[in-house]
């Protein structure tokens, strides 16, 4: 166990038997929702799956941006299966849905693509900052999209990436609203996380990173803001798929914003310092 685990071995067991059983239903095409404030206590992971081809330069891209591409695991050619994150994860099901890129456009979107799996596919999966929505939770900071039952805020800026060959673009964040006090702690807590972004990248004036409307995310829901809270954002994950539509791979899979990987790994064993 973590030296900075909190959770008891039956907590351990039950957390991962809770999402085994949540990661058979979404398999079984039972559940399509977004995954924020599920999966209690394990880390979520986001997904990227390109050709052999391009694996290699997407690699060299999320060394780049360990901050928005934390990487949590790396699949084998071909492989479907991500042994390292959890018992029988099947990557061609085992999320709620996935976007399906053609030429960097997206095409489609669907809860499987064993039908689409190829030989020379290769898997990342990059931390969540869903994980650490649970930490603040555990703390006592309230979450408005929890709250208010919505897709996390997200929104394209116009902080450049570190660009690898072929991938490139601006990053991508996700937004929590947060009284001046609260967002200190939600800064001290989620620095302790760096697998899942870490700390925020940003708080205040969303125009000084490019965001023109505060209530038009470009990915999930609108959050109501209050006059006394201000908004604090993350690096987000969603950031491979602006590079995705840069580099225009001819085939890349990925998840729907939102929608993400639950792993068996356990935050508690994830903690910093």
């Amino acid at each position: 166990m973590s030296r900075n685990s909190t959770l008891s071995s039956d907590d351990r067991k039950d957390a991962l038997a809770e999402v085994q059983e949540l990661r058979m239903k979404i398999r079984a095409g039972e559940w399509r929702e977004a995954t924020s404030g599920v999966g209690n206590g394990v880390m979520q992971a986001n997904v990227v799956i390109l050709p052999k081809e391009w694996a290699d330069d997407f690699l060299i891209y999320c060394q780049n941006n360990p901050i928005s591409c934390p990487l949590l695991a790396v699949s084998k050619p071909g492989s479907c299966l991500l042994e390292q994150l959890g018992a029988n994860i099947d990557i061609r099901s085992d999320i709620p849905e996935y976007n399906i890129y053609r030429d960097g456009s997206l095409s489609d979107t669907t809860s499987d693509i064993s039908s689409l799996w190829q030989e020379d596919w290769v898997t990342f999966a990059l931390g969540c900052s869903f994980s650490f929505e649970q930490l603040l939770q555990r703390s006592g900071l309230g979450l408005r999209n929890i709250e208010e039952k919505k897709n996390v805020s997200m929104y394209r800026t116009n902080i450049e990436t570190k660009q690898s060959h072929r991938f490139y673009g601006n990053t991508v964040v996700s937004m929590r609203p947060f009284t001046a006090s609260d967002a200190i702690r939600a800064i001290q807590i989620t620095a302790r996380l760096p697998k899942a972004h870490g700390a925020p990248i940003h708080l205040g004036d969303p125009a000084l990173i490019g965001i023109n409307n505060i209530t038009q995310p470009d990915y999930g829901d609108a959050v109501t803001i209050y006059p006394d809270e201000l908004p604090v954002f993350w690096a987000c994950g969603v950031t491979p798929q602006v590079a995705i539509e840069n580099a225009k791979p001819p085939i890349a899979i990925t998840h729907v914003p939102g929608k993400m990987l639950l792993t068996d790994w356990l935050i508690d064993d994830m903690l910093e310092f």
